[in-house]
C-alpha cells in the first residue's frame, strides 16, 4: 500500500477512534495532517482572543521543515497507536 493510501486510510480511521484523544494529541494530529497536506504553516498567526486557532497554528508551526512524507508517516503511526 502506498504512503498516500495509508495516509488516506489513517485519516478515515481517525474519525472512528475508540475514545477521543486528549487536546495535546488532537493538536499533534492536526499539525501532522496540515504539514502532510499543505506543507509549512503560512499566513498570519491568529490573535490572542482566538485561543483554538492560535493553538492549532502554533502546533503546525512547531513542525515547520518536516517533509510531507515524514509528516504523513508520523500521522499514520500516531493514528495506529490510538486505535489500540
Amino acid at each position: 500500500m502506498s504512503l498516500l493510501a495509508q495516509f488516506n486510510q489513517a485519516q478515515a480511521d481517525s474519525k472512528n477512534l475508540p475514545e477521543r484523544p486528549d487536546n495535546m494529541t488532537l493538536l499533534k494530529i492536526y499539525a501532522l495532517f496540515k504539514q502532510a497536506s499543505s506543507g509549512d504553516a503560512t499566513g498570519e498567526r491568529p490573535g490572542m482572543t482566538d485561543f483554538v486557532a492560535r493553538a492549532k497554528f502554533d502546533a503546525w508551526a512547531e513542525i515547520k521543515g518536516t517533509s510531507k512524507d515524514a509528516a504523513m508517516q508520523e500521522y499514520i503511526d500516531l493514528i495506529e497507536s490510538l486505535k489500540d
